[in-house]
């Protein structure tokens, strides 16, 4: 039960960065697991990026050594920096948020960030 909005999203050359950002309405502190997946034509959404509250990142084989995926739980916000862009990487960003623990676990969704790397 959080409320997720993503900006940042964008046009850039390849070979250019993005640094896309996730605000959350409340503290994110409790929130076992913060992520970034991307969907694009014709192919299923896919994780991008996550942190869990303990620090852990995961990252695509595909983003590896690009992204970096970053938490700042006192102003409650998830970025990803995005260096090193590919036309591939082209699509809709989506912040997840997802709490596990209980009581109040859920999983949110924000409605996506436009990014779109050109050749």
């Amino acid at each position: 039960q959080v409320q997720l909005v993503e900006s940042g999203g964008g046009l850039v050359q390849a070979g250019g960065s993005l640094r896309l950002s996730c605000a959350a309405s409340r503290s994110i502190f409790p929130i076992n697991v913060m992520g970034w997946y991307r969907q694009s034509p014709g192919k299923q959404r896919e994780l991008v990026a996550a942190i869990t509250n303990g620090g852990t990142t995961n990252y695509a084989a595909s983003v590896k050594g690009r992204f970096g995926i970053s938490r700042d739980n006192a102003k409650n916000t998830v970025d990803l920096q995005m260096n090193g862009l590919k036309p591939e990487d082209t699509g809709v960003y989506f912040c997840n948020a997802r709490r596990t623990s209980t009581p109040s676990p859920f999983d949110s969704w924000g409605q996506g960030t436009q990014v779109t790397v050109s050749s």
